[in-house]
């Protein structure tokens, strides 16, 4: 068997009902993985496409799933021979799940419950879980049960969502896990690190939890504190690297949406949930996931600070973004047309979210055709591409290149609302049962308009970029 192993280590946003804007839930996530290219490919997964049993070709991991699955959207590897890493969708009941956030468990846990090698892990929990489910505290519990019955591979968090509530679950050890109903008037910024802080046993409406949760730490003496039971102290790390790789990322998020309170970047004890300063909207959690720092001393691209102050943080827009999802969960709609699956793919810093109407029967072809070969007939690539031609122009600050990525992005953001406002306006003239291959031509057309500012985009950098070039001699007056 191969060895399990953490491919991804990526950064989540969530923010509850009445923190919004709209009013809508939303749950958001970049996938970053473990080197610079991770191709994906946006797909939708209807019922009959579903597996019978599902078997990880990642660590063998093995699930007769149930009949009956609902059809739903999924954002998948290119290449699965190494797993599928489903990692983000939402279903036809319209619950959403963003899967996973890669965690670590302390040393003391992992030796008191061990990790189980063939035991359920990201690879395969959306798969596994979104198809079966009808609410978000229904996928809690079903994750629950198969982490505590198949152990699982790794230490995650894992979020769910609906029109109505927002849950962050997380796993500790092989078969311990948690969760949290994220207050409604809240958002939550989650890193590689255990989040959940105080747990209260006595309230099953906002927590939820393994069965012998707090029998196993009285056990073990594992709560050195002398009240209450935080999850996060209790379980959780808290190594030299947290403070430079993990703890900067939620002071950014949190500095953003509460630019009144002042922490420390490397501060351990900034809260899990905060109510923001300003309702918070789909740009807001874009920005926030494609951040590096702006305007402090920490910005990789910025002209503050040292050399050693702009690398020191890891940023949360970078190299090894490959996707990122907003599952949005719209309120004051009929139930068939309130799911957005907005998303970007390639480096954050360089692009803008996509929205799609989660109630549709297929992706565009650029969007679902993701080949091994670098093309800009691929979203994926055609993002990538730019991100590599973008990056030493932000380097270099220079301001032409810098603000065409600006203006695509802008641009980009703004043929995405203006779809969305006429689709709201031109459905209610759609028969329920017309309405996913409706959404699905709606899709198609709003996902052209962006890849051909795209394209505009990439044409622009590369005409500035032949102006760059070392080799170059001025001609003369008389040539």
């Amino acid at each position: 068997m191969k060895t399990t192993r953490n491919l991804s280590s990526c950064t989540a946003v969530l923010v509850g009902k009445s923190a919004t804007v709209d009013g809508s839930t939303m749950i958001a996530r970049n996938e970053d993985a473990g080197s610079g290219i991770n191709a994906k490919r946006f797909i939708v997964v209807k019922p009959e496409d579903q597996p019978k049993d599902y078997i990880s070709t990642f660590n063998n991991f093995r699930l007769k799933l149930p009949d009956k699955p609902l059809r739903y959207t999924e954002t998948p590897c290119a290449d699965v021979s190494d797993g599928l890493w489903g990692e983000s969708g939402i279903n036809t009941d319209n619950v959403a799940m963003s899967s996973t956030e890669t965690e670590f468990t302390n040393t003391t846990m992992l030796g008191l419950d061990p990790l189980v090698d063939d035991g359920i892990g990201e690879e395969a929990m959306l798969t596994v879980v979104l198809p079966y489910i009808h609410n978000a505290r229904e996928g809690v519990r079903r994750l629950g049960d198969l982490v505590t019955k198949y152990g699982t591979c790794e230490s995650n968090g894992i979020a769910f969502s609906d029109q109505d509530e927002v849950w962050y679950f997380e796993t500790v050890g092989g078969h311990h896990w948690a969760a949290e109903r994220i207050p409604d008037d809240t958002y939550v910024i989650a890193p590689n690190q255990t989040g959940i802080q105080e747990i209260d046993f006595n309230d099953p409406q906002h927590f939820m939890f393994s069965d012998d949760l707090k029998e196993f730490a009285e056990k073990y003496h594992l709560n050195k504190a002398s009240k209450g039971f935080n999850f996060r102290d209790i379980f959780g790390e808290d190594v030299q690297s947290d403070h430079y790789y993990n703890t900067p990322r939620v002071w950014y998020g949190q500095k953003y949406l509460n630019p009144e309170i002042v922490q420390d970047p490397e501060s351990r004890t900034m809260p899990f949930s905060r109510v923001p300063s300003h309702l918070v909207s789909i740009e807001d959690v874009a920005f926030i996931l494609s951040s590096h720092y702006q305007e402090t001393e920490f910005d990789p691209y910025g002209k503050t600070g040292t050399s050693e102050t702009r690398s020191r943080y890891r940023p949360i827009g970078m190299n090894r973004n490959q996707e990122m999802h907003i599952l949005q969960i719209r309120p004051d709609f009929p139930a068939d047309h309130v799911a957005i699956h907005w998303l970007a793919e390639g480096v954050n810093i360089f692009n803008s979210p996509v929205p799609f109407f989660a109630n549709c029967l297929d992706t565009p072809k650029n969007f679902k055709n993701t080949p091994e070969r670098t093309t800009t007939e691929s979203f994926y690539w055609l993002n990538k591409l730019i991100a590599m031609l973008a990056d030493p122009f932000f380097a270099e600050h220079d301001w032409d290149a810098m603000t065409a990525v600006s203006e695509s992005r802008k641009f980009g953001f703004a043929n995405g609302r203006n779809a969305v406002a006429k689709a709201d306006q031109a459905f209610k003239n759609v028969s329920e049962n017309d309405l996913p291959e409706w959404h699905t031509k709606m899709n198609d057309k709003i996902a052209a308009v962006i890849t051909n500012n795209l394209k505009d985009l990439l044409h622009q950098l590369v005409l500035l970029r032949a102006e760059k070039m070392v080799p170059t001699f001025e001609k003369g007056g008389e040539l």
